[in-house]
């Protein structure tokens, strides 16, 4: 079964990723895993150093396992370093620029606000959340769904909007002006053991 259905909270927490629905999880941080033994000093293998990183990816950006390896597979067929086009992809999804716009408090609900159909990329309906926005594609919400999106919007802090994409909040309007720099990008990232995973 590709999609996982069990508790997200523990999942999250052996992977290190941290959870925005859950504020009591982000507020604790505890670094160790789950279970009765998570807090046992163990030392990890090199492979599943490798394996722990590519999962937490997997779970930031909520992608599954054949996802992520296509992702991978056209990130490294591009020119260029293979690990930043590899973030730069996800970054580039319909979801998660919902997301990162302030529209939806998470990437679950970004995705789905995405699937229920309340969005439009350049004038056009697009309900798939995996869809990769290009450079000065403009995204916006239908006309029916702009009472509820403000609604949601309404508790979202936007301190934090990206650099590489214009928010108007009142209008709804998103617009995707560049693909965001490796600089730019979560700095507890460690694609570079993503890379030596799929190299084994």
């Amino acid at each position: 079964m590709a999609r996982y259905t069990g508790p997200t909270n523990k999942l999250y927490r052996n992977y290190g990723v941290a959870d925005l629905s859950n504020k009591m999880l982000v507020s604790s941080l505890r670094q160790n895993a789950s279970g009765q033994h998570g807090a046992a000093r163990k030392k990890a293998s090199e492979y599943a150093l490798h394996l722990k990183e590519k999962q937490k990816i997997r779970f930031t950006y909520l992608v599954s396992e054949k996802q992520f390896s296509r992702y991978y597979e056209k990130a490294s067929r591009k020119k260029g370093v293979t690990g930043t086009i590899l973030l730069q992809m996800l970054e580039s999804r319909l979801d998660n620029i919902i997301f990162r716009a302030g529209l939806a408090s998470t990437r679950k609900q970004s995705r789905q606000i995405v699937t229920h159909g309340h969005v439009l990329v350049n004038g056009k309906k697009v309900d798939i959340p995996s869809y990769l926005v290009k450079p000065q594609d403009v995204i916006t919400v239908k006309q029916r769904s702009q009472e509820f999106i403000k609604t949601v919007a309404s508790a979202i802090d936007l301190a934090t909007v990206p650099a590489w994409m214009t928010i108007d909040k009142d209008a709804q309007k998103i617009t995707y002006d560049r693909i965001p720099e490796r600089a730019e990008l979560d700095p507890e990232i460690k694609e570079q053991l993503v890379i030596e995973y799929y190299s084994k």
